[in-house]
């Protein structure tokens, strides 16, 4: 197991560079970039995020920005709009962008600043980016890591209960609500609860920004729980409407498989009666690949950033930063969110694998090929 660990942590340093590589070139042939958003802004035309895009801002778009290239002693012909704004300062505006470097020079430097976790500041917002990225995970945080705990603590009774009446009526009826749940897209389940619940046309029963109420810090422990449940109600019920299908159906053709096994019928014939036979002995086995699977989803629930039900319901997280960081193109924040999502994921990955062996010892990862 230690020479498999070894080989895996050594991996993950290719996989890495591999992965920032690949999105770096991406990057250089995407039209626009930080220093034409500036120069836009300053010619009057709001190319934010949140903005409509016409005409105006589609002819500041064309062609990507290519530091090192063009005629340095005049203002290149791709940042249209910025006639009238002295050449000088369009210079300065690319090296405070690190755009004065070729790019081989800018991909190293920025492996070397990431490998010691420095991830320097966002180009508009002038906030360091791990601060900017702890001021959205709160509300990433509660909905993928509520979501979640919600979705297991519903889908795994529920798939073995399926498994255990596989064919029945009850199979039937309720793999028929959760597919349909399933297809039904989690945007639209949220404008409906909104119209219903939330003071569109019917009912105001539920609030419709934010995680807590503006009197939050005043309420009791247990008013600032209610409160903080109040407002996560109606994102969660969106997002659970289609989140329990692939965890139910898993578990109950996990536990199916087990069941139909010979070991099942030896300890019956054992005497073993149906409770102990499922608890004792298949539960373990058929709960491998979700347990394993666990630590992935719960790790990923902290950086899930929805940006659909955050936009509807108000809430400023993980999904909306990484929307407007890309249009807007904040390659500070793009590239050091990939580097540390790209990080946990691999590290997950080795984690669950560990799981593997911790729930089932009879694996052996020294004798598999990495």
């Amino acid at each position: 197991m230690a020479a498999y660990l070894l080989r895996r942590l050594l991996l993950i340093i290719p996989t890495l560079i591999g992965i920032m590589l690949v999105s770096f070139a991406i990057i250089q042939f995407a039209p626009g970039g930080p220093v034409e958003q500036i120069l836009a802004k300053l010619s009057g035309v709001d190319v934010s995020a949140t903005s409509r895009i016409g005409g105006a801002s589609s002819d500041l778009s064309g062609g990507g920005l290519r530091p090192g290239g063009g005629d340095q002693s005049s203002v290149p012909a791709r940042y249209r709009g910025a006639q009238g704004l002295d050449p000088q300062f369009i210079k300065q505006l690319e090296a405070q962008f690190g755009f004065d470097k070729p790019a081989p020079e800018r991909f190293g430097l920025m492996i070397w600043n990431f490998a010691r976790f420095d991830f320097g500041k966002s180009y508009f917002r002038d906030t360091p980016v791990l601060k900017l990225i702890a001021e959205k995970l709160p509300v990433s945080m509660s909905l993928g890591l509520w979501m979640t705990l919600l979705t297991y603590a519903i889908s795994i009774p529920l798939g073995i209960r399926k498994a255990l009446k596989d064919g029945s009526a009850f199979d039937v009826w309720t793999s028929a609500v959760i597919v349909i749940g399933y297809a039904i897209p989690g945007f639209l389940f949220a404008i409906l609860l909104i119209v219903l619940f939330a003071g569109g046309s019917f009912f105001d029963w539920f609030p419709l920004r934010g995680l807590w109420s503006d009197n939050w810090a005043n309420l009791p422990w247990y008013g600032k729980a209610l409160d903080y449940m109040w407002h996560l109600a109606l994102p969660l019920t969106a997002m659970a409407i289609g989140a329990f299908t692939t965890t139910t159906l898993l578990t109950k053709n996990s536990f199916l498989d087990e069941i139909r096994k010979q070991y099942v019928m030896t300890a019956r014939m054992k005497g073993l009666d149906d409770r102990q036979v499922l608890y004792g002995h298949v539960f373990r086995n058929a709960m491998l690949i979700l347990i394993a699977g666990f630590p992935g989803a719960f790790i990923h629930a902290f950086f899930t950033g929805a940006l659909l039900i955050e936009t509807i319901f108000s809430l400023d997280g993980l999904g909306l930063l990484g929307f407007e960081s890309v249009v807007n193109r904040d390659y500070a924040v793009v590239f050091a969110t990939l580097y540390i999502f790209s990080l946990l994921g691999l590290v997950v990955n080795l984690i669950s694998d560990l799981t593997y062996t911790w729930v089932d010892p009879r694996i052996d990862f020294d004798r598999r090929e990495v």
